[in-house]
């Protein structure tokens, strides 16, 4: 009973995060539909196509599993394993509500980002092993933007750190009496548009970019192979709104309604919006891309810093005047970079 107790949580924690994901799927292709003026799903499953994702599961599974005569088979194999095991670690200390989690590590924010870490690891493993010029295109260029974007996501929750004394998201969340995004407007600003950008999604997709590299450095993989990048890559999606939701809008905190439905229903907000931006904008140039992480992101993260510890001295009970100001550099630069945009267009 010992040894099978501490499997419990893990094996329950991720039998969620993958109906969420099932319904991830379902959701964005109708949400997609509706954007273009289209249907979407109708014919799997009763019920505007609700059983697609079980087709689709059903359909790689069946696929032929195709490794490259001229691939590097050992790094060919393990490249999906590298970028998906990372990503399901991390779901160790995402807390649901505040008894429903694997472990409360003290370290939890800096856990998760040192895992994120890993990520473009095993895009380079897939571009370079698989010999293909398009996949090793598309391999660099995800290594060129998630290292331009780690550091914005790191920076922006510095803030949040910086006013609740504690790396661990039980507490993170416990401490928000009014949810951050109203104390930290630029930093919930800048972590959520470097979360995208982490993710590769539309309109910072160009490791993938189906119109210039076919598919990206998972070109030449298909089956189950292709089905854990995939995997993987929604899984990001679940744990960096389940993050946002966190750090940023109080979690499981709200009035009236379950904790679990709070927190459910602030990370489907957050999903609505991501999926949003990619049926609504088009792909960035690369060259605009890395600009705006390195030329505008970062800055406005050291901004973010210098404002929190600056009121964190002079008002550090009362945040109010903090948000306030953030409010107020942050209109300052949706204006600037409006502007910025029309330039470089």
């Amino acid at each position: 009973m010992d040894v099978v107790m501490p499997l419990v949580a893990p094996l329950a924690m991720l039998i969620f995060v993958l109906t969420n994901i099932i319904f991830f799927i379902w959701l964005e292709l109708k949400i997609l539909a509706h954007i273009s003026d289209r249907l979407g799903p109708m014919r799997t499953g009763k019920f505007h196509g609700w059983l697609q994702p079980i087709a689709d599961v059903i359909k790689l599974l069946n696929k032929e599993d195709i490794i490259p005569k001229e691939a590097d088979k050992l790094l060919f194999i393990a490249a999906p394993f590298v970028v998906f095991v990372p990503v399901f670690m991390t779901l160790v200390t995402i807390p649901i509500t505040k008894g429903l989690l694997v472990r409360d590590l003290d370290i939890g924010v800096f856990y998760i980002i040192a895992l994120s870490a890993f990520t473009f690891v095993g895009m380079i493993m897939a571009g370079w092993s698989s010999y293909n010029k398009y996949s090793l295109l598309g391999a660099f260029r995800a290594a060129g933007q998630l290292l331009s974007y780690e550091l914005p996501l790191g920076l922006a929750i510095v803030g949040i750190v910086m006013l609740t004394d504690t790396l661990s998201l039980v507490s993170i969340v416990e401490k928000q009496n009014i949810p951050f995004i109203l104390i930290q407007p630029i930093g919930f600003l800048i972590f959520f548009l470097a979360s995208i950008a982490e993710l590769t999604r539309t309109p910072f997709d160009i490791p993938q970019a189906e119109s210039e590299l076919v598919a990206g450095f998972f070109t030449e993989y298909s089956g189950m192979r292709w089905a854990l990048f995939f995997l993987a890559e929604y899984a990001s999606l679940f744990i960096l709104s389940a993050l946002t939701s966190l750090l940023f809008l109080g979690g499981w905190k709200g009035p009236i309604l379950p904790p679990l439905v709070w927190f459910l229903i602030k990370v489907y907000i957050l999903f609505f919006l991501i999926v949003w931006v990619r049926g609504t904008l088009p792909r960035v140039r690369p060259d605009q891309l890395i600009s705006f992480g390195w030329k505008i992101l970062l800055p406005l993260a050291f901004l973010n810093i210098f404002l929190t510890g600056l009121f964190a001295m002079i008002t550090p009970r009362f945040h109010f005047p903090l948000g306030v100001i953030e409010f107020l550099f942050l209109f300052i630069f949706l204006y600037l970079a409006g502007r910025w945009l029309k330039r470089v267009a």
